[in-house]
């Protein structure tokens, strides 16, 4: 269900590691707890963050929640398609990521989730 390739945290996001370099989104599970998206903040490139800072908020129909940085690092890149249109989020969520970081230090990923022990968290 989660794909293997990702990273999890045990706040729903994921995270697609490339060397230095990451993408960041939130999981199905999380787009379903939350149902229709239809806004969603994202910072400025440039912005630091380190690890579980808060770097947006995603705001749906039942809810607003916070979205948090799996690893720290400076952002590359922002998905501008997807900031005008968050509802893609419930659509595609493993393939909708929100911003791109330069790591700044690769060992805040050790204790990330595999999609096993990701799925074993969302039972």
């Amino acid at each position: 269900m989660y794909p293997p390739e990702l990273k999890y945290t045990n706040d729903h996001e994921w995270i697609r590691l490339s060397g230095s370099n990451a993408k960041i989104g939130i999981t199905d599970y999380a787009q379903k707890q939350l149902g229709d998206v239809v806004y969603l903040e994202l910072p400025e490139v440039g912005r630091t963050f380190k690890k579980g800072d808060v770097f947006g908020t995603i705001e749906s129909v039942k809810a607003v929640s916070e979205l948090y940085c799996p690893v720290g690092g400076e952002v590359t890149e922002v998905n501008g398609a997807l900031a005008q249109h968050p509802e893609a989020v419930n659509r595609e969520p493993h393939s909708s990521w929100m911003i791109a970081l330069k790591i700044s230090n690769a060992a805040d990923a050790t204790d990330l989730l595999d999609a096993q022990r990701y799925t074993e968290l969302t039972k």
